[in-house]
């Protein structure tokens, strides 16, 4: 008889203390069994705010030429995070669906953001069975927004305009959103009539997640700052702010 060791935890929830992390396992089966695809959220990163629950969906399709009989799929992160949720099987792929309530599941955690990682165990019809711990990683991440205000305009050619900008992310240790500081954000310029933006410079937020530049203001346009991501924050881009060039 094969034995395996799982976790109690509610169905779909994190648990928040490490005692709720399964012992880990060394990948193993037995027979022909063999995870070949495993999809986390459809491709997506997974990104929670203060308030919004999130479900997201975790997908493995496996094979074996007795078929796949049912799977147990979890997944774990930093800070002791984990989860585990009722598996569905259709024919080679079982899924299980995940949510996540912010501030129920999420309070005082921000180290859960970052890299996350797919625990699977598939079992055939014929009694093979395949293990395999870190199937598949994913981006677990802090949701992020960025602001730009280009002023004064209208403005005459040639002189300045400063163009500030705030860089946010989710906390959730109050469930507000703070300054993301220390980051490199793209100041970028949209000419009117063009589809495209170029990038002018990069600018550094400071301790409170502002960023400030001067720019001379040549022809009419669109200003935007761009932020790239992080392992633990998604990237941010704000709306372009128009300029009027006397």
């Amino acid at each position: 008889m094969r034995m395996r060791t799982t976790a109690a935890v509610a169905v779909g929830t994190l648990a928040l203390t490490a005692l709720a992390v399964p012992a880990a396992q060394a990948d193993g089966g037995y027979g022909d069994t063999a995870i070949t695809k495993v999809t986390v959220n459809g491709g997506k990163n997974v990104v929670l705010g203060v308030s919004e629950v999130k479900k997201f969906t975790v997908s493995v399709t496996a094979r074996d030429n007795s078929g796949i009989k049912g799977a147990d799929i979890s997944v774990h992160g930093p800070g002791f995070g984990y989860m585990s949720s009722t598996t569905k099987c259709s024919g080679s792929t079982c899924s299980a669906t995940f949510t996540v309530d912010p501030k129920a599941d999420l309070m005082y955690s921000n180290d859960y953001a970052g890299t996350w990682y797919v625990d699977a165990w598939v079992d055939a019809g014929d009694g093979d069975y395949i293990w395999k711990e870190k199937a598949a990683s994913f981006k677990f991440q802090r949701a992020s927004r960025q602001t730009v205000n280009a002023s004064p305009e209208p403005v005459k050619k040639g002189k300045t305009i400063t163009v500030t900008g705030w860089l946010s992310r989710a906390n959730w240790d109050d469930f507000k959103y703070h300054g993301y500081t220390s980051q490199s954000v793209k100041l970028q310029f949209r000419k009117k009539g063009s589809s495209t933006y170029t990038t002018v410079k990069t600018v550094k937020t400071n301790n409170k997640g502002d960023a400030k530049t001067t720019v001379k203001a040549t022809v009419d346009g669109y200003w935007r700052y761009s932020f790239a991501g992080t392992s633990t924050t998604p990237a941010a881009t704000a709306t372009g702010d128009y300029v009027d060039v006397k």
